[in-house]
């Protein structure tokens, strides 16, 4: 039977598996939801801006692993999915993005509204086309969705919204788009060369990325078989951390001192599925082998020795038969014993000593002890994911989201939003900045249509507080980052949200335990200290002098008191091992 273009969305959407779409709607739209609304296999997931329905749909596809869909309404209303989109393709989810536009017939007359969506998300896309006759269908949007899935990225498709309303081309359904399920693996030469090289060396650091998700006990496998600290990728962490006796900690520009002391000291560095930018902090003269399941991303960071095309699951699974045995493991135990002191120093820092405002550190480590043990967290970009690196602690079922390849602020309670949507029984907990949420600040409102129970834990420092951590470190006072604030948990009540606010440390566990058994959503407003340090694992001589020309600068300009909320809040703990005396 003959139906409107619409309504084949919506069919080969459902047998895809689609079950929900994000967006806003609008009258280039119209076709589409009316169509939804008459079908009612679809839920329509009403957002208060656009760029978070893109964040929301990013991380439903990271928890689903399936394809997740948003629509937007032609010109400035899915203009503002780009910063979301951006975000859901450097994280590699499958996201289809549908993108009404003008009437086809208007097209390059400069019409209300006019944008060129095909070619706005080029950038930000593994697909991008405009259907520009009805007979394109459902041929465009079968390529979108196979390009989405299977090379895990965002696809476009912009619709005029005349094209809607037009009946689609009679063809039988093709088989349901969802990702295959293949296997990569490097040839046997390849392996044999890659064995041989790392038999030879004394000292392997295993760096896992994102694509060690799904092969844990292949890559303890390979740490066992060759004595090797892991040492993991902020995206990482959430797959290689749990149960992991070869555990590191991190590196990078947020990352621990003994994760960039085994990388350091490693005269063979094994990059298993990772993607790590931060050039500064490969070893300049390890022999360096690199395995991902994208060819175009070996040695695109660090000079390389050997590149394997392969899913890291099974490329160790044929590796590890390969590799001798018996090797002596002095490296491994310099490496985890460095580690343990690594983690006590950070752990001194995470308690209540008292004081106000409240330490972010401790504020973290409470929310991960809490804490159910399969939940999910998101963090905004920022202070909020400096100390989900270090005191999150991960188990097998719970899952980290956040933007950290692009970057975004304001990522967190919309990633949340879209991670609880696919269960709404399970715990979902965004960790928030304050600037990061009042950004994005209406979708608390979504939260509340759509049923949606996040729990959100607001780090209210007052400040852009990355920010000024990366002006002091370039000797430059800080200025513009100050945040005047609200009680957001009063902000919260009146949006119809359980609110809590936060102002003493033996006040904390109580109100995190309280906020996590409330049903609904509750956001926790949790005032933090604005001073806190979050150093490097290695601080360079420009950084030092940097900051030192700071501290100079802030006294100078009469702002004295800041290099004094700055020594009361860190130098003191610091120098009392977080003992109080």
């Amino acid at each position: 039977m003959a139906q409107t273009v619409a309504h084949t969305f919506i069919d080969t959407l459902v047998r895809a598996g689609v079950t929900r779409i994000w967006g806003i709607a609008g009258d280039s739209l119209n076709a589409l939801t009316d169509a939804l609304r008459v079908d009612g296999r679809i839920e329509w997931m009403h957002t208060r801006h656009e760029e978070a329905a893109a964040f929301a749909a990013g991380a439903d596809a990271d928890v689903t692993g399936r394809i997740a869909v948003l629509a937007g309404s032609s010109g400035p209303g899915n203009l503002h999915f780009i910063n979301g989109l951006f975000d859901a393709q450097r994280n590699h989810t499958p996201v289809l993005a549908i993108a009404s536009h003008i009437p086809l017939e208007q097209i390059g007359s400069n019409y209300f509204q006019e944008t060129h969506p095909q070619e706005l998300y080029r950038e930000c896309s593994v697909y991008s086309e405009l259907v520009s006759d009805a007979s394109q269908l459902p041929w465009v949007l079968e390529t979108a969705m196979r390009a989405a899935v299977e090379q895990r990225g965002v696809a476009v498709v912009a619709v005029p919204s005349d094209i809607f309303f037009q009946t689609a081309p009679t063809r039988r359904p093709t088989a349901p788009i969802v990702a295959t399920a293949s296997r990569i693996v490097p040839s046997e030469d390849e392996l044999k060369a890659v064995a041989k090289a790392l038999d030879h060396a004394e000292r392997v650091t295993i760096l896992a990325g994102s694509g060690v998700a799904g092969a844990h006990d292949e890559v303890m496998a390979l740490a066992e078989r060759l004595q090797a600290p892991i040492v993991h990728a902020m995206r990482g962490k959430e797959h290689i951390e749990y149960d992991n006796p070869y555990d590191v900690g991190m590196t990078g520009l947020i990352g621990f001192a003994s994760g960039y002391r085994a990388m350091e000291k490693a005269d063979a560095l094994l990059m298993l599925g990772t993607d790590f930018p931060y050039r500064q902090f490969y070893p300049e003269h390890a022999t360096i082998v690199q395995v991902d399941i994208k060819g175009e991303n070996l040695g695109r960071r660090t000079p390389i020795d050997f590149g394997l095309v392969g899913g890291v699951k099974e490329t160790a699974e044929a590796l590890l038969p390969l590799l001798r045995v018996g090797r002596e493991g002095r490296h491994l135990r310099d490496s985890v014993k460095h580690y343990q002191r690594t983690r006590k120093d950070l752990d001194a820092l995470a308690y209540d000593d008292g004081k106000k405002p409240i330490h972010p550190q401790f504020l973290t480590r409470t929310v991960s002890r809490v804490a159910a043990d399969d939940a999910i967290f998101t963090a905004d970009v920022g202070s909020p994911t400096v100390w989900s690196a270090r005191y999150l602690e991960m188990t097998k079922e719970r899952r980290l989201l956040g933007s950290f390849n692009h970057g975004s602020m304001a990522n967190a309670l919309s990633q949340a939003l879209g991670a609880q949507a696919q269960d709404r029984e399970r715990q979902v907990v965004a960790l928030s900045g304050d600037g990061g949420l009042t950004m994005l600040m209406g979708e608390l409102l979504t939260a509340v249509q759509n049923d949606l129970p996040v729990k959100i834990v607001v780090s209210n420092n007052s400040s852009l507080n990355f920010v000024e951590l990366e002006m002091k470190a370039a000797g430059i006072p800080t200025y513009a980052t100050g945040l005047q604030n609200p009680d957001f948990a009063a902000v919260a009540r009146a949006m119809g949200i359980t609110g809590i606010r936060v102002e003493d440390g033996k006040d904390l566990e109580g109100a995190l335990r309280t906020a996590f058994s409330t049903r609904g959503p509750v956001l926790v407003d949790v005032v933090t200290a604005r001073e806190e340090l979050t150093m490097p694992p290695t601080v360079t001589a420009e950084q030092a002098k940097g900051f030192a020309l700071w501290a100079l600068k802030t006294v100078m300009s009469g702002r004295g008191d800041e290099i004094l909320d700055l020594a009361d809040t860190n130098v003191w703990r610091r120098v009392s091992g977080g003992r109080l005396r």
